[in-house]
């Protein structure tokens, strides 16, 4: 059974919401002062590193917002505005017996022509455990620690432990959700459930606190990517050598917030008659949560527009929204499933290309090529709201499977709902075995079977967006097919210009033309995959350019479709357009060069000449969509704020 990414517990939702409004007296402590949160003397800057106590773990003072050690020289800007230097960068320690550490904080003394002195409580502290070296003060003796883990400690925190990582990442998540909650103080992300969650739980002899620590500590060492493990266990480390991102260090934190409250039951379960002390943190079957830590960019919703108040048919101008089709992840950025309020048109080129990458649509070049249903009953359902149709992806067993609750499908498909509701039992099953095709099965019907058409298949076009060739077949009639009619590289051209029109290199040509014939039963034609395919440096840069591999028209052949009362079209015979944004956009990045901002679909035309511009998109057309993307990071704050408000 899949996980659902967002199907959040109550305990979860109390996790993130606990102190979101009210603020408690006083944080819950066992009569002394075990908050870590007091700093009195100017130097050093001191505290402790707790997974019960850790002797020889990195602990550093995060200045620049990274959540990696940063050497010197380095510049902080002051509170007055100006520039100054640490020239031993962040100050550091290895930490000593009983987890205690000192920081050397004495260039944090500004002089006074410069501005006010820095104060260490402005800034996160973070450690890291070191495989092998890191020593775990257990009640058992001294125990190395097996595997790296990174924790983190809010501005003003001085004892570091998994707990306060939690605390810590609560609070960025609250501050990203609503800036005023993003702050640790008593009551306010401190608290769970009467658990302080900064003291000192070992020296308090708290046991639930030390086995939940603990057990944490163990999922995040289990989320650390293994080359930042490996280079750690490395004799000659110390803790100070860099490899994550500020996003992957965000994303392990975000991750923690996301699955604290599995874990915790996980030992709750485990604690037999509310007995903790007994519990084995090492024996628990804790969550496996793969996350992807470089932060991918993701498609996280298409609006589709095939709706006309103006016109009865289509194609139309001024097309109003349909349908909208938003997708789930796992952390890791593996596609779960796709949900539609309004109606879908399942695509099984499109599918294949998933599952050509396991789900995983960041990898590829284009993340998703466009579709949509134009079906007249789709703006209805779009204007009543709620979910109607979903593809769920069951990649461990090969499978997947369409559900809805429309009619959209039963002209085109001839597909009724079997249920007023989603999660009965699905409408459309697909299955794949080597990945060379997809057999797709529908009650009552002979299955179709999508293959791949490997003949002549550009070799560049495959390898970064798995955009081949492909037959549909019902027994042994094809039914339908695309087929690249020559072997190589295609038609290829620099763009091409006149005295009256100069090229603009940041604009879209068709530099590559790739042949196919188009096929559907007995109708036929010639047709072409026009790319934009080039590298391209931005003005003023030297080094650094974008691979431009843009999809700009490709064609697609749909009868069922034309067959519709509200589609004119005779032969059935379509086109995509797409676009994107122009080259020199500063958003435009290296991983998110070929993102597709538009889709409209017309009528078939004319290939376009080699090297020559493509038009901006308007005028009429069969649907137009518009794709929305957002990083994993963004995506995952996005799901706890939507579980919060509901």
């Amino acid at each position: 059974m899949m996980k659902r990414l967002f199907c959040l517990s109550a305990p979860l939702l109390s996790l993130v919401l606990a102190g979101c409004g009210e603020e408690s007296d006083q944080l819950p402590v066992d009569g002394r002062d075990f908050d870590g949160v007091g700093y009195s003397q100017p130097a050093p800057y001191s505290g402790r590193v707790i997974d019960d106590y850790l002797r020889n773990a990195r602990v550093w003072l995060d200045l620049d917002g990274d959540g990696q050690y940063s050497k010197g020289p380095l510049e902080v800007t002051l509170a007055s505005g100006e520039k100054y230097t640490l020239e031993k960068g962040e100050p550091t320690a290895m930490t000593m017996a009983g987890g205690r550490f000192d920081l050397d904080i004495s260039e944090f003394d500004v002089p006074g022509t410069v501005g006010k002195d820095l104060d260490p409580r402005d800034y996160p502290l973070y450690a890291l455990a070191l495989p092998g070296q890191t020593l775990q003060e257990t009640r058992r003796g001294h125990v190395a620690v097996k595997r790296a883990f990174l924790m983190s400690a809010s501005p003003g925190v001085t004892n570091v432990t998994p707990l306060t990582t939690l605390a810590r990442f609560r609070a960025v998540v609250g501050s990203s959700i609503s800036p005023e909650l993003g702050t640790v103080s008593p009551g306010r992300y401190a608290d769970l459930d009467g658990l302080n969650l900064l003291k000192d739980y070992v020296l308090a002899n708290d046991d639930k606190a030390r086995v939940y620590a603990q057990a944490l500590a163990r999922f995040m060492a289990s989320q650390m990517p293994d080359d930042y493990n490996t280079l750690l266990s490395e004799p000659d480390s110390d803790g100070r050598e860099r490899l994550l991102s500020a996003e992957s260090v965000r994303l392990l934190g975000i991750s923690l917030v996301q699955n604290a409250a599995e874990v915790m039951q996980r030992v709750d379960a485990a604690a037999t008659g509310g007995s903790y002390g007994n519990v084995d943190p090492d024996t628990l079957a804790l969550p496996v949560v793969p996350l992807e830590l470089s932060n991918p960019v993701l498609l996280t919703a298409v609006k589709v527009a095939a709706h006309s108040d103006r016109s009865g048919t289509l194609p139309a101008r001024d097309l109003k929204p349909s349908a909208e089709l938003t997708f789930d992840y796992t952390e890791d950025g593996q596609l779960l499933s796709v949900s539609s309020r309004g109606c879908m048109t399942p695509s099984l080129p499109e599918l294949m290309r998933l599952v050509q990458v396991d789900g995983y649509i960041a990898t590829l070049n284009t993340p998703w090529l466009p579709s949509a249903s134009l079906s007249g009953l789709s703006h209805g359902f779009y204007e009543e709201g709620g979910v109607h149709e979903r593809i769920v992806f069951d990649w461990s067993n090969s499978r997947a499977y369409f559900d809805t609750v429309t009619q959209c499908h039963k002209v085109t498909q001839g597909i009724e709902p079997e249920s007023s509701e989603l999660g009965g039992s699905a409408e459309i099953e697909w299955r794949w075995g080597d990945k060379s095709a997809i057999v797709e099965t529908v009650s009552g019907r002979p299955d179709r079977m999508l293959s791949v058409a490997v003949e002549n298949a550009p070799a560049e076009i495959w390898a970064s967006s798995r955009v081949s060739g492909y037959r549909i077949e019902t027994g042994e009639a094809v039914e339908r097919s695309i087929v690249f009619r020559e072997a190589g590289a295609g038609d290829v051209c620099d763009p091409a210009g006149t005295e009256n029109d100069p090229v603009v290199p940041e604009n879209a040509y068709v530099t590559r033309l790739f042949g196919v014939s188009v096929s559907e039963a007995l109708n036929g034609y010639d047709s072409a995959y026009e790319y934009d395919y080039r590298s391209y440096t931005r003005q003023g840069e030297s080094s650094g350019g974008l691979e431009v591999q843009r999809l700009l028209k490709f064609p697609v052949q749909n009868s069922a479709a034309a067959s519709l009362e509200r589609v004119d079209s005779v032969d059935g015979a379509f086109q995509w357009h797409l676009s994107y944004p122009a080259l020199n956009q500063s958003d435009v990045a290296a991983e998110t060069v070929n993102y597709i901002q538009r889709a409209e679909l017309k009528r078939a035309g004319a290939t376009t000449t080699c090297g020559d511009s493509v038009q901006e998109s308007g005028g009429v057309a069969f649907a137009q969509v518009d794709y929305v993307y957002k990083s994993l990071t963004d995506y995952l704050i996005e799901g706890l704020e939507r579980e919060i408000s509901e």
